[in-house]
């Protein structure tokens, strides 16, 4: 039982009781639902690190699940919303389960719904469990698998409610998957320790038949399309609410300079857009991180970071042609995704111009706004910055490398693209979840192996060595054969190659055995061997379910914390002092086992 102390120790937990003040920001921007409790969950993950710098436990609390920890998770977060069904079938809950407060299922475009203007869609099976502030940082949090709303596509297509857990209707369920909350776990936190925004699992409280409700924050968790939703209804006054409410946060969380309302916010707030919408694409396809960008800017937050991994993979491979089926509906590709990403930006322009000026222009007249020019300039740049830094090129050298040696770096960009943009003779295939056309090429594999035979003062590799190194687990032997233009090919990358480091080493004035030896390190943690994949996740995912009641919570904590710490791909991320391997002989090999995988799917989707 838990005492007066220990209920003291976690109040915190109690201010996410359904308040937000996106209530009074944006009054028509969400549908509310009472809520009961429910008593058949237990915690299965549970973020420490997040939890700290949320506040919601103290710095020194010891990465434990005790009982009165676990209480207060689960009355803070194991519940499921009253909904319409409910009422209209009366479906009986026990008073003492009826929440004091309600829980918001916020509206925004959804390109899934008909009409396409976002008057039935939002959170389908999701609310708002409310914010928190500490240390000067504000963060949303949220729950998924909570129960059906009235704002699923189900219900918008056939107008009607749904009962929560219905399996009658696609979209219509109202309910997560426990895979589906340990797999974004993994995913969100391997990213997020990479540099990747996104937002973070914070608890998985598992439910009977493999549910589960899965509570994710972010220090602001607003999408496009919560904005777009009132641009598209030619809602003047919804959307400066909206758009006001979320500049706000950005400038209380030190994300924007401090700026008065109106014109000012709305420059700010396209041209921020176009800067962080330009470098999550570049990133995106850099990283070869697919996360499908659309029209309605519903996958994606405002802010740039990464939302919902049922969309998202993280790839082995420059797989440019993978598109994903969702029930019928094909999704853009990895080099389709920069173009998805500019349309948004022009929707941004439009706002900043209707708010400006109180009357919407057409779409169409911003396409050539000087902040779609910002984005193409931002876009090109990171890309460049991203390839010196997967060479392996620390910060300073990438730096004078982007000043001083543009057309050193613009060679081996050309032949770099050349080998990873190849794909597999056989054309296109069918994969579980879509259609992909294998990539035959791992220049990744390429770059980690250079640099250590120049290193040696080995002479560059002939074609045949160079094509072997780098060939994929999908390449054919015809994807294999040394045709004229691969071997010249095959030239011009080692030559170019050369011709970058050389400029590194004049630039720094720095001998070039000093620069390749930088190099050799980092790009052997950058472009590392066993690096995560969606498949890769997906199997460490389904084999931590299927031992979850051999493995005990903290022995399950120690595994996710060590795997995703092997995924750094940071030359100079150095673990904290808590951050050990783990200690207990089972969860070790655990770990050891899921690594092994990772290095079987290390090409793969």
């Amino acid at each position: 039982m838990a005492t007066r102390s220990d209920r003291g120790r976690y109040r915190r937990f109690r201010k996410l009781d359904g308040t937000h003040p996106f209530r009074a920001a944006v009054p028509n921007g969400f549908v509310d639902y009472p809520a009961r409790r429910r008593r058949d969950g237990e915690v299965a993950y549970f973020n420490f690190a997040l939890a700290k710098e949320m506040g919601l436990i103290a710095r020194d609390h010891p990465k434990r699940l005790t009982r009165p920890l676990c209480d207060s998770i689960l009355a803070a977060f194991a519940l499921v919303i009253v909904n319409e069904y409910d009422v209209e079938h009366d479906t009986p809950i026990e008073a003492a389960d009826r929440l004091q407060n309600t829980y918001m299922a916020t509206r925004y475009l959804q390109l899934q719904h008909p009409g396409r203007v976002g008057a039935t869609s939002g959170d389908g099976r999701s609310i708002w469990n409310g914010s928190i502030t500490h240390g000067g940082t504000t963060w949303d949090v949220t729950s998924c698998g909570t129960g059906v709303t009235q704002l699923c596509p189900a219900t918008g297509i056939e107008r009607r409610f749904f009962k929560t857990g219905t399996t009658i209707a696609s979209y219509g369920c109202g309910t997560a998957a426990l895979a589906e909350g340990i797999g974004a776990a993994l995913m969100s936190e391997t990213l997020q320790r990479n540099g990747i925004a996104t937002e973070r699992v914070l608890a998985v409280i598992a439910l009977p038949n493999g549910r589960s409700i899965n509570v994710r924050a972010g220090r602001n968790l607003m999408r496009p399309s919560h904005l777009f939703v009132h641009l598209k209804q030619n809602d003047l006054e919804g959307l400066r609410g909206a758009v006001d409410y979320f500049a706000a946060r950005q400038i209380s969380n030190g994300d924007w300079p401090a700026l008065r309302k109106g014109r000012p916010r709305y420059q700010v707030l396209a041209e921020q857009a176009a800067r962080t919408f330009a470098q999550i694409a570049a990133t995106f396809e850099s990283e070869y991180i697919f996360c499908w960008l659309e029209w309605d800017g519903d996958n994606i937050l405002a802010d740039g970071g990464i939302i919902d991994y049922g969309s998202v993979r993280q790839f082995g491979l420059y797989h440019h042609e993978y598109r994903f089926n969702d029930e019928g509906r094909m999704s853009t590709t990895l080099r389709e995704q920069r173009a998805k990403a500019r349309r948004i930006v022009q929707n941004f322009a439009q706002i900043r111009d209707f708010l400006s000026e109180g009357k919407k222009t057409p779409l169409a007249r911003f396409a050539k706004d000087p902040v779609l020019d910002l984005f193409d300039a931002e876009f090109d740049a990171t890309r460049k910055r991203l390839l010196m830094r997967n060479v392996g090129f620390d910060g300073d050298t990438q730096e004078v490398l982007l000043r001083g040696a543009a057309q050193e770096i613009e060679r081996f960009q050309r032949v770099h693209r050349t080998f990873e943009r190849a794909r597999s003779a056989r054309g296109r295939v069918a994969v579980t979840d879509g259609i992909n056309w294998n990539a035959i090429y791992s220049t990744r594999d390429l770059l980690r192996r250079l640099p250590r035979r120049l290193l040696a003062g080995d002479e560059r590799l002939s074609p045949r060595e160079f094509l072997d190194a780098g060939a994929s687990t999908y390449a054919s032997r015809r994807d294999r054969a040394v045709t004229p233009h691969r071997a010249r090919m095959a030239l011009e990358f080692q030559r170019s190659y050369r011709a970058l480091i050389e400029a590194a080493a004049r630039l720094r004035g720095k001998p070039v055995e000093e620069i390749l030896g930088s190099v050799v390190t980092r790009s052997a943690v950058i472009n590392r061997f066993d690096r995560i994949t969606g498949d890769s996740i997906e199997y460490a995912t389904t084999e931590l379910v299927r031992n979850r009641n051999r493995i005990t919570l903290a022995k399950l904590h120690g595994v996710i914390d060590e795997f995703v710490r092997h995924q750094s791909l940071d030359p100079d991320d150095r673990p904290s002092d808590d951050s050990g391997p783990p200690r207990d002989e089972t969860a070790r090999r655990v770990v050891d086992y899921l690594i092994e995988a990772l290095a079987a799917f290390r090409h793969n989707l």
